[in-house]
């Protein structure tokens, strides 16, 4: 299924999907190393990681939900699709917990509660990140208007694909 949001051919989504996640795990970094002793101008600036990564956030997902509508119901791809943009809502409600916590504080700087919900959401990230990936490598979501959108898991080998012990 080809993407129905593309500029110069090419779908937006995943253009737009790189800066959040490297904003977002950016600042749980930049969090970390203020609590255990960093300069406290890396709280200021994971503060507004957080600020410019949900912005980014909420423009990806409304890239995503053209593809994700547009997905045939009762496809695997539709599951997986579903299961990725339900991991970034809450990724995204995740981190605008923290950010509004954070809002009007004397301080910007995170303590031990907000990093701890930071690792989470980052977390359900890399697993909604790996979701997105099983939609387009696997499942040809946005690029390959003539792949199988139930195509099985990449976790699970099939006659074509080897495991590293089998190889020989």
């Amino acid at each position: 299924m080809e993407s129905r949001l593309k500029v110069l051919g090419h779908p937006v989504h995943p253009m737009l999907v790189m800066f959040p996640v490297a904003l977002l795990v950016t600042a749980v970094i930049f969090d970390l190393v203020d609590t255990v002793g960093g300069p406290d101008l890396l709280g200021e600036v994971a503060y507004w990681n957080i600020t410019v990564g949900l912005i980014g956030g909420l423009l990806a997902a409304v890239a995503g939900a053209f593809d994700l509508l547009a997905l045939p119901t009762g496809t695997r791809a539709k599951r997986v699709g579903l299961l990725h943009a339900a991991a970034n809502i809450a990724v995204i409600l995740l981190f605008a917990a923290v950010w509004v916590v954070r809002l009007n504080a004397e301080s910007r700087n995170a303590g031990g509660a907000l990093i701890a919900i930071e690792v989470v959401a980052v977390a359900i990230l890399g697993i909604s990140a790996w979701l997105g990936g099983e939609l387009v490598d696997r499942l040809g979501v946005g690029v390959d208007p003539d792949h199988d959108l139930n195509a099985s898991s990449s976790l699970r080998p099939t006659s074509t694909t080897r495991r590293i012990g089998d190889m020989r």
